[in-house]
């Protein structure tokens, strides 16, 4: 039976702590509906109502794109070991970026990950939990480096050129105000 609470709330906090994988979700008010797996160490609960999490450079950049017009996000876990639950944070998100002044303060609560290009500041209004009696259960073996390796082999120069070519626009043409130096 699903559960509802206007906070995250420790014993809730401590499930998203431990979990290796998250999922965001967002759309624009037109356009595609974009839902990306998230791993590393990559976010952070900084009290009841708001998370923060490191956005990396990948092939798209959806999310920042979708922020441009629309600031809904949801955040999803699901327990893939241990007992069964899969939780959701629904609410506002605002996209940080290295230009701007709450990067640095935000960016030092994360260990250096190559690659990085935004934060996404998730103020949560809503809490759903679920039974997540239909997830499977899987064993977590390790992160994968590949995406460090690739953003280290790069440089910063590279991944500026990246970002210049692959990262300016969603798969809808929507714009992501990422700037490259």
């Amino acid at each position: 039976m699903a559960e509802r609470f206007p906070e995250i709330g420790e014993q809730r906090r401590e499930f998203i702590e431990r979990q290796k994988m998250f999922f965001v979700g967002t759309a624009a008010p037109d356009g595609r509906v974009n839902v990306s797996p998230k791993g590393m160490d990559s976010l952070r609960v900084l009290g009841d109502n708001r998370v923060v999490w490191l956005n990396l450079t990948g092939s798209g950049n959806e999310t920042a794109a979708h922020m441009v017009e629309n600031d809904r996000m949801t955040l999803m876990f699901c327990a893939f070991e241990g007992s069964p639950l899969i939780l959701r944070l629904f609410g506002q998100a605002k996209v940080v970026h290295p230009r701007d002044r709450e990067w640095g303060e935000l960016y030092s609560l994360f260990p250096p990950i190559p690659g990085a290009r935004q934060i996404f500041d998730l103020h949560v209004d809503l809490v759903q939990t679920s039974c997540g009696t239909g997830v499977p259960y899987f064993d977590f073996r390790e992160e994968r480096d590949d995406l460090k390796h690739w953003a280290e082999r790069k440089g910063e120069q590279g991944l500026h050129e990246f970002w210049e070519g692959h990262n300016q626009a969603s798969v809808d043409g929507k714009p992501t105000r990422i700037l490259v130096p």
